[in-house]
């Protein structure tokens, strides 16, 4: 299951995001496996595609897929030296898949910020610093030790070395390591030190409806801020709105954001922003049972995309039958796809397309 921490300094609205996302948690049944604590959710990610074919198979039980959410506490200026709950965030942030960067861009003299005054790329770059120093200390001590590895003729050790010292002056010149030009299996062997700053982040720009943002003021804060994000993935939402909306009946949260212009919650344009951010994709199985998403990484051939549901499909398997999930829809049922010849044999080789509707045979 794809994993995202949720960073920020204090006062930025991070706690109120996640308290929203985990009214939204997926039911415990669907995912017994999941040990769930008060800094975990495990979200559903939204998806009518899935919805629409679980109605045309009348399935008895739809399963969307998954995103786990990690509320980060304790980061503040210093926590690579372990100021506040410093070492606590490091090591929880070291867990995740991808990182969701929350921000302030909003004026309120009701809601103190921890420096003053919002300036949204002073923020930026305390928490970014933060991972960066951490970073180097942690590249520092691998350093230290992989000599002794090259001293023992490791032949890896001499790629590593050389990865990690590329790694390092990326960090010394205030870069996050994922800038880094690296090969292959340089990058391969840097995934056992788990760096942070390798690790995808997006930003979410936490606004307010009733407050002064400063991307609707002409200063140098928002100029500043949109230059920054010009290459990177972003997106606006309003946590304490959204909070809001997940109190409400869906009819009136639809209402509510139809007032305001919205075509979707925040809070799903989020989740998708996380699932995307990795280039995950969706394959659907579906029946009188159970219509369920499955997760794969874009890419994936049949074979290995059969292991999401067991390992069975991907170690006996005999062939994909695939056919794409609008197409389905539009004929009805598997038995109208068949009869038409609409349903494909697809071999072990064959690249998964987000939206496939799958059935596997195996041995």
């Amino acid at each position: 299951m794809l994993s995202v921490g949720i960073v920020g300094l204090p006062n930025v609205g991070k706690s109120t995001l996640f308290n929203a996302l985990t009214k939204k948690q997926v039911a415990a049944e669907n995912f017994p496996f999941c040990t769930i604590d008060p800094s975990v959710g495990v979200v559903s990610v939204p998806d009518r595609r899935l919805d629409s074919l679980s109605e045309m198979s009348e399935s008895e039980k739809t399963v969307h897929a998954a995103i786990e959410f990690v509320d980060i506490a304790g980061l503040v200026k210093g926590a690579s030296k372990g100021e506040g709950l410093g070492n606590q965030f490091l090591a929880n942030i070291r867990e995740v898949d991808a990182i969701a960067h929350v921000v302030r861009v909003f004026d309120d003299t009701d809601i103190i910020h921890v420096d003053g005054d919002v300036h949204p790329m002073r923020d930026i770059e305390v928490i970014n610093l933060e991972l960066i120093l951490a970073d180097m200390e942690t590249v520092s001590k691998r350093l230290n030790s992989v000599e002794r590895e090259l001293r023992s003729g490791d032949k890896e050790a001499k790629i590593l070395k050389e990865a990690l010292e590329k790694v390092m002056r990326t960090l010394q010149e205030g870069h996050m390591a994922h800038k880094t030009n690296l090969s292959d299996d340089e990058e391969k062997l840097l995934k056992q030190l788990n760096l942070l700053t390798m690790k995808p982040m997006f930003y979410i720009l936490n606004k307010k409806g009733d407050g002064l943002n400063v991307f609707e003021t002409a200063d140098e804060r928002w100029a500043e801020l949109k230059s920054f994000l010009e290459d990177k993935v972003y997106l606006e939402l309003d946590a304490s709105f959204e909070a809001e909306l997940v109190d409400m009946t869906e009819e009136d949260a639809i209402e509510m954001r139809r007032e305001f212009g919205l075509v979707e919650s925040g809070l799903d344009s989020m989740i998708r922003k996380a699932y995307e951010l990795l280039d995950l994709i969706s394959f659907f199985t579906t029946g009188k049972q159970e219509s369920r998403a499955w997760t794969i990484k874009r890419g994936t051939n049949a074979k290995d995309a059969g292991a999401a549901i067991h390992t069975d499909f991907r170690d006996k398997f005999i062939r994909a039958e695939t056919i794409a999930w609008d197409a389905l829809l539009e004929l009805g049922s598997k038995a109208a796809a068949r009869e038409k010849g609409l349903i494909r044999a697809e071999g072990k080789d064959y690249i998964v397309q987000d939206g496939d509707v799958i059935e596997f045979l195996h041995s």
